[in-house]
């Protein structure tokens, strides 16, 4: 048995070396999958290539333009149509305005004639009194027809803007 002692000697040590190394394997190791979690790469930021990048902002480009220039004529066409409007209303002020004028100097000629009258005179009070009613006839068809020329006038402005505002939207 001496023979075999030499052999279960160098047997126990191998084996005590390799107790000992699987426990510092397993000390390192036993941290292996948290090691794993803090080495692992997270990617918190996506990098694009340049010309990736320009084709992108150009087909926002491409998207946005056309958007931004229907957005800018409907706007336009907007103000065209209120300026057009304002310029109606103010057609229309005008209009009115000259009618009010012109009914106060009528009222105010129709007053002024009387005093002029030859009073002394029945056949000349007569006469004056046909021919002021005359007058008086013509100039309400003066202002008739005037009435009439000033709303043909206005209709044909307003015929032209529709004619407008129908050619805008054509054009769109």
């Amino acid at each position: 048995m001496a023979s075999l002692g030499p052999a279960v000697s160098s047997l126990r040590s191998s084996l005590s070396l390799l107790e000992s190394s699987i426990s510092i394997l397993d000390e390192g190791v036993s941290d292996f999958p948290r090691l794993c979690k803090v080495l692992q790469t997270q990617q918190h930021f996506e990098l694009l290539p340049e010309p990736t990048l320009r084709e992108a902002q150009q087909s926002l480009v491409d998207e946005i333009v056309p958007a931004i220039d229907q957005l800018l004529s409907i706007a336009e066409n907007h103000v065209n149509q209120l300026a057009r409007r304002e310029a109606g209303l103010k057609a229309r002020s005008e209009l009115l305005e000259g009618r009010l004028n012109n009914n106060r100097r009528n009222s105010s000629f129709g007053g002024d004639i009387r005093p002029f009258q030859n009073t002394t005179s029945t056949q000349a009070a007569g006469l004056a009194d046909s021919k002021v009613l005359e007058m008086k006839r013509l100039q309400q068809k003066k202002e008739r027809l005037q009435y009439a020329i000033e709303r043909l006038e206005l209709q044909s402005k307003q015929r032209e803007r529709e004619l407008r505002k129908s050619m805008a939207i054509v054009r769109e």
